[in-house]
């Protein structure tokens, strides 16, 4: 009789070799969180910073035209709120009342130009979200990836980001998005303050689990809401006067609309033309206000389904509230009758927060809007003339992006539903 014997296990030796991927994945985590890592990432943004700010004042690739949306626009809106006047009489006024707030904050900095101390804010603003990110690395399902993204995303967009008022939105909408795993009414509070300067940020409430965390985030949501609405209407008449100039907006040359638009006029299929309204170029023609009324049914349908998926989800992580906000955010997006170029700003914060997170569903998503961060930047300013003149270059570009960050989209939704939507099974105790 043959009887074999089990060797002792080498205590040395790990019971069970860890995957490779898994494995270098840890030692990147390990290596992105150290000291030195740190310092790095510090110097990086402190020098890309500095690029995008000597782009942004010194007219490179046409920055002049960035920069008059801040020397110009915000300026006029500044001298009519200091009269504690909304602009809602100016047809690009189309913001809610909170925002007025940031038009107004340049007066903290009364040493400097109002140019300079809202590009300093905007700044600010910058290093305060990247500040969160790092910070949200390290909790225990953390990943140094997302704030990496924010990191090399930004300076892709050269001038843009530091000119315009988004990345303090994206600032509100990122915090929200924290703020909602410990605590969840801090985090409803500021969605609705980011609600109050430009309605996107309440989406980030989508993805609350079912139950108190919920019901806390929203009540907490509303009263802030309501608070911040009862103080400016106290301080400013006709607070929902910029309601009135969205309605008659058409399709942006941009959007996604404008790319079928743009092809057709390309292969002169269409008659129409480009001209300059509601502060945007948009489409004027035959089968525009078709193609408009397409992208509300479209926005409509996209609602929808994110409240079905709400309704149909059964199972929650730790990252579910960050992928539906951005999965929420990139319907809304694509779907709209307008996408201007600081609108992945929006798109690139919350996928920096998804990254946050080792439990996401969005990790391939997120790198696809990268890529369709840096066709964009060719989009606007780079070649922008091409896009207006509908060249060869300006079609391709954009119905490349445009078809990128449709596909996304989709992919998007797919797996936020996959991961969260599983046959026969209850509902999570912490949805339930």
């Amino acid at each position: 009789m043959t009887t074999t014997s089990s060797l002792p296990a080498d205590p040395a030796a790990p019971a069970a070799a860890a995957p490779a991927p898994h494995r270098r994945r840890r030692s990147f985590e390990a290596a992105a969180r150290g000291r030195g890592a740190l310092l790095g990432i510090g110097g990086f943004w402190l020098a890309s910073r500095a690029a995008m700010l000597w782009m942004l004042v010194n007219d490179f690739f046409s920055s002049n035209l960035v920069r008059v949306e801040v020397t110009a626009t915000y300026h006029n809106w500044y001298d009519v709120l200091s009269t504690w006047t909304l602009p809602q009489h100016d047809i690009m006024w189309q913001y809610p009342p909170a925002a007025a707030a940031v038009f107004l904050s340049p007066d903290l900095l009364p040493f400097l130009t109002y140019f300079q101390a809202f590009v300093a804010l905007t700044v600010l603003c910058d290093g305060v979200v990247l500040l969160g990110l790092v910070r949200a690395a390290r909790r225990s399902d953390g990943s140094m990836a997302g704030a990496l993204l924010w990191l090399v995303a930004l300076p892709m967009m050269m001038a843009t980001p530091f000119a315009r008022y988004d990345i303090q939105v994206t600032l509100l909408a990122v915090f929200a998005l924290l703020a909602l795993r410990s605590r969840p009414r801090a985090g409803g509070v500021v969605a609705g303050i980011g609600a109050m300067v430009k309605v996107w940020p309440l989406l980030t409430l989508l993805g609350t689990p079912r139950g108190r965390s919920t019901r806390e985030a929203l009540v907490a949501a509303v009263l802030s809401c309501a608070a911040l609405l009862a103080v400016f209407a106290a301080l400013f008449s006709d607070t929902f006067g910029f309601l009135g100039n969205q309605g008659d907006r058409g399709v942006q040359v941009e959007s996604l609309g404008g790319s079928v638009l743009m092809a057709a006029r390309f292969l002169e299929l269409w008659p129409g033309w480009i001209d300059f309204q509601y502060g945007a170029f948009e489409y004027i023609g035959p089968y525009v206000p078709d193609i408009a009324r397409a992208s509300l049914a479209l926005t409509a349908a996209g609602f929808l389904l994110l409240l079905l998926w709400r309704f149909r989800a059964n199972h929650w992580t730790s990252a579910t509230p960050f992928d539906a906000a951005l999965c929420a955010i990139m319907v809304f997006t694509v779907t709209s009758r307008v996408i201007s170029p600081q609108y992945m700003i929006w798109l690139l914060g919350l996928a920096a927060v998804c990254l946050t997170s080792r439990n996401t569903t969005q990790r391939p998503v997120a790198w696809l809007l990268l890529a369709a961060n840096a066709l964009t930047t060719l989009i606007f300013p780079v070649w922008y003339a091409d896009i207006l003149a509908t060249s060869a270059l300006g079609t391709v570009l954009l119905c490349l992006r445009n078809g990128l960050l449709l596909y996304a989209t989709v992919w998007s939704v797919v797996r936020l539903w996959k991961a969260t939507v599983l046959r026969g099974r209850a509902p999570d105790a912490a949805a339930a």
